[in-house]
């Protein structure tokens, strides 16, 4: 699979009384694959993963598979700090419809650099897909080096990409120097988006992506054809929204515009609690001010 362009990493939406609204998936979707993104992660941090049952990741995945309707490739987030764990669960998911793993370095345990570059081993040993790994410090407590990630994709043919959300540019850019050729960094900061795409990286995977997909792509377009400088205005005209989808966490921001856009309703699960009506103003206002 190629990482080019645009990914959205897909919330679950919720009705006011916390259950999945099943209904509201096919106008999440649409709305996605009417921008023209160019694939779908599900199951990722911004789905609350963590926060749903088996039952419910099941009805999940074939809402959106069909809502899909095969217009977009489809890539599963199966991570997790308990690698037989993860194993097991790579080993027992139906992936017939997915042509990628997103799979997050281990979080809470704190490993060393060979506790991760183990833990992808035996990942890469039991995947049949091509494995995308995800660094996301902030949220697991440890960073995946840069030799540690190049020793891992010299050393497994399926582990293809990673999607890096270090926040640190100098690392994104040491990781997209010493890779092999082959493999592809993906932006995982929607407001790195753009520095990284002209640093090497070969696209993003995006939270603002369920809401707004239409300008990120527009930005895109910028960049293939070389107006940098309108690249740049569509960037800082989009960096009040993406900071505000972030200052009370991720999902609650996103769903919070997603409501005001009629797309869903801004319901997340504990421990994490909807947007602020503070928040939900600003967000209104910014909304208005740039779109």
């Amino acid at each position: 699979m190629n990482f080019k362009g645009l990914g959205v990493a897909m919330i679950t939406p919720f009705t006011a009384e916390g259950l999945v609204d099943y209904a509201a998936i096919p106008r999440v979707v649409e709305n996605i694959t009417t921008g023209r993104a160019d694939y779908l992660v599900l199951m990722g941090t911004t789905a609350e993963a963590a926060c749903l049952s088996f039952e419910e990741r099941q009805l999940i995945i074939k809402a959106v598979i069909d809502a899909n309707q095969n217009k977009l490739p489809l890539v599963i987030g199966i991570g997790g700090n308990n690698t037989a764990k993860v194993v097991e669960e790579i080993q027992k998911t139906d992936l017939t419809h997915f042509q990628a793993i997103l799979s997050v370095s281990p979080y809470y345990n704190k490993p060393t650099q060979e506790g991760i570059y183990q833990h992808f081993k035996k990942i890469a040993n039991a995947s049949p897909l091509p494995i995308v790994v995800y660094n996301v410090p902030s949220r697991t407590g440890s960073n995946i080096e840069v030799d540690t990630f190049v020793r891992l994709a010299t050393d497994f043919d399926n582990i293809i990409a990673i999607k890096e959300a270090s926040g640190e540019m100098s690392h994104a850019e040491n990781i997209i120097k010493h890779i092999p050729a082959h493999v592809q960094v993906i932006s995982g900061d929607d407001a790195l988006t753009l520095p990284m795409l002209l640093a090497g990286a070969v696209g993003t995977i995006s939270v603002l992506g369920n809401a707004l997909p239409v300008p990120i792509m527009k930005m895109f377009h910028f960049v293939s054809e070389g107006e940098l400088t309108k690249a740049y205005e569509l960037h800082y005209q989009l960096l009040d929204i993406i900071s505000l989808l972030f200052e009370e966490g991720n999902p609650t921001g996103i769903k919070a515009l997603m409501e005001t856009l009629s797309l869903c309703n801004k319901t997340v699960r504990l421990p994490l609690v909807s947007a602020s009506e503070e928040l939900y103003f600003k967000i209104e206002k910014a909304l208005e001010r740039s779109f």
